[in-house]
């Protein structure tokens, strides 16, 4: 019952981190092969980051077809629908769905890796790779500097919702409760940083680039 709940899980966090990827994809003038590469990219790339680093190989998104087929057709279905979505909806629905997938990755990540038998710092890590792994390739694509470098609580967001998975194992809750917390706890805040613009301190030191 709780395979088949992550595993249902792990899908929807797919078709909504695809969603995004395609959504980039188009706002950047994209043509359709770069618009289903990009929804790939983000929709999988965590995931496969994830099962490199702790060794459950091959990967589940390369085991399993259906991820990269819901990753297209997620694509496709973005494409064909995007003239329909204005570029001043498009920028905030990049946001909250991002966000959502962040949360949703973060108790995945956490959730397998916790199944692997791994130690808390790489259920941690795990559920940090998986929800921010895709976006980073993602922005390395379109040629910007990756989110989790510069924006606001994006992976610390990730980094906290980790560390609660880890509490609310501890005290024994439910999969489907401890799910529910970590997805709109890493949703929540991730949000409320970019509300209120909260970001980590950074050097005012200026140093010359070559």
């Amino acid at each position: 019952m709780e395979e088949t709940f992550i595993y249902i899980a792990d899908l929807a966090g797919t078709i909504i981190f695809a969603v995004t990827g395609a959504i980039k994809g188009i706002s950047r003038k994209l043509d359709l092969l770069g618009v289903v590469v990009l929804s790939c990219t983000v929709g999988v790339g965590g995931g496969i980051f994830r099962d490199c680093v702790t060794g459950a190989l091959p990967a589940a998104a390369l085991r399993n077809e259906i991820y990269l087929l819901l990753c297209i057709l997620t694509a496709l279905s973005v494409f064909c629908f995007a003239g329909k979505v204005s570029s001043s909806r498009a920028a905030p629905l990049i946001i909250y769905l991002d966000a959502v997938g962040l949360g949703v990755f973060t108790a995945i990540g956490c959730a397998k890796a916790l199944a692997l038998g791994l130690p808390p710092v790489t259920v941690v890590l795990a559920g940090v790779i998986t929800a921010c792994g895709g976006g980073v390739v993602r922005d390395i694509f379109v040629s910007s500097i990756p989110a989790v470098l510069k924006s606001d609580f994006y992976a610390t967001a990730s980094l906290f919702g980790g560390i609660l998975y880890l509490i609310l194992v501890r005290f024994s809750f439910s999969v489907f409760t401890i799910f529910l917390c970590v997805s709109l706890f890493v949703t929540a805040l991730r949000l409320l940083a970019y509300r209120y613009k909260v970001q980590l301190p950074k050097s005012e030191t200026k140093i010359p680039s070559k």
